[in-house]
């Protein structure tokens, strides 16, 4: 067996592990096998050499080329601000079965908060907190000191595992609300949504979350009772995350943010909900994940 076919084996061996590092990366099926492939021509030109640890070697490499992905992505959503984030990347050749099953396996609400991160945080954060990648060598592909790579990490880690800021019971009364509402959602006990929904409860929703001619205000427990019932077929794409700083709910089929809904709770009951969808309005929400996302890490 020659070198390159060598090399074509081993690369095959960890094209699974690869994918894996690339979607975390960049949120996408397309994207990540658009980031294997691009780091395969790096390689095969390359030639592995005198490569001790070629696992490593080959995931600073797919590690480079998905920053340099997300900078380009950056720069065409600074260029043109309207379109959505996904239609940059290609996601549309992605198998949607496999896009929902990664992720799933990744949770919907950490891919929405890591594609909130620039993206020299995106990659500190995933490469040491998810992959145990050292500083050190992270700090390469940046091209910055471990010091500050660190700093990244850190920075990344506190915005995606988010805690619930210390304000007595009413935050922690909140929270338990939210959950409850999305339980009943999910398993289709009106019963028990009615029994967290205060009786004059007001829902108002962005014109886009709505059905067209739909009404956007809604009063009344039973209006809002009926209107989670159509859209109980979202429920197992919703996720419970801090949302300003309160518990809110996010809707992200396949990781991909479509709605967020945020709650004034008094007296244990919901008394208003908010829909948000408008596009305009999504990045200007400040999101992150309740309790610890991922594990592996200190500052």
């Amino acid at each position: 067996m020659d070198e390159q076919d060598w090399l074509v084996d081993r690369f095959e061996e960890h094209r699974t592990h690869l994918k894996a590092v690339a979607y975390r990366m960049l949120g996408s099926v397309a994207d990540a096998e658009d980031a294997v492939q691009e780091s395969w021509l790096r390689v095969s030109r390359a030639g592995a050499g005198e490569v001790e640890n070629l696992g490593a070697w080959l995931t600073t490499i797919v590690a480079r080329v998905c920053l340099n992905m997300l900078r380009a992505r950056k720069t065409a959503r600074e260029l043109d601000a309207t379109r959505s984030a996904r239609s940059v990347s290609g996601t549309d050749r992605a198998d949607p079965e496999e896009e929902a099953l990664l992720a799933d396996s990744v949770g919907l609400a950490l891919l929405v908060v890591l594609d909130r991160l620039v993206p020299a945080e995106r990659l500190a954060f995933v490469m040491h907190d998810m992959f145990d990648l050292p500083f050190e060598e992270i700090a390469q592909i940046l091209g910055r000191s471990p010091a500050a790579a660190r700093q990244l990490a850190s920075r990344a880690r506190r915005r995606v595992r988010g805690a619930v800021p210390a304000s007595g019971r009413d935050r922690a009364r909140q929270r338990e609300v939210v959950e409850a509402f999305l339980t009943a959602t999910r398993t289709g006990d009106f019963q028990g949504l009615m029994a967290v929904l205060d009786p004059e409860v007001v829902l108002r929703a962005d014109p886009s979350a709505v059905p067209r001619g739909a009404e956007t205000v809604l009063h009344g427990a039973p209006a809002v009772v009926a209107a989670a019932r159509a859209y109980a077929g979202f429920a197992r794409f919703t996720q419970i995350v801090l949302v300003n700083g309160g518990a809110g709910l996010l809707v992200a089929p396949r990781g991909r943010l479509m709605r967020v809904l945020t709650f004034r709770v008094v007296g244990g009951r919901i008394v208003g909900i908010d829909v948000i969808a408008d596009p305009d309005r999504l990045p200007d929400l400040d999101l992150a994940m309740l309790g610890r996302a991922a594990g592996g890490a200190g500052s």
